[in-house]
């Protein structure tokens, strides 16, 4: 199945680009948060954030943090919001950082989800040291 970004980055599917450098595009998200909401998207086809060469990390987010003022610049936005989704709620398979302006009291909920608890100090130093202990290299 085709990629929609991938077509976007190749030019054969049209898109409002805002930024566009060797290694990543931004263009304007079809069905925006707010008017403004950007998609930066890697050149090269990777699903997920966990996918993307090391080499091309720094790229990537040097690129996010460019956007982000330039959004916030260009609409007077309070600030930004950015994020991305690795599989779960992940609409395209390919990986990309929503930059969405903000302001304040603009309403926006969808984003912040229930906040837990860990069942004590010992359950939190458990799951921490999980993490820890996986090599994901």
């Amino acid at each position: 199945m085709a990629c929609v970004f991938c077509e976007i980055v190749a030019g054969t599917r049209p898109a409002h680009h805002v930024f566009e450098d060797e290694a990543c595009l931004g263009f304007l998200d079809a069905r925006p948060v707010f008017a403004g909401h950007v998609l930066l998207v890697p050149r090269v086809h990777v699903e997920t954030f966990t996918d993307l060469p090391a080499d091309r990390v720094a790229p990537l987010f040097t690129s996010a943090q460019r956007l982000a003022r330039s959004v916030e610049t260009a609409l007077g936005a309070d600030g930004t919001f950015v994020a991305m989704n690795n599989k779960v709620s992940q609409s395209v398979p390919h990986l990309h950082v929503h930059i969405v302006p903000r302001k304040k009291k603009d309403g926006l909920r969808g984003f912040f989800w229930p906040r837990q608890k860990y069942a004590s100090e010992e359950d939190a130093a458990r799951v921490a040291a999980l993490i820890r202990g996986a090599d994901a290299t």
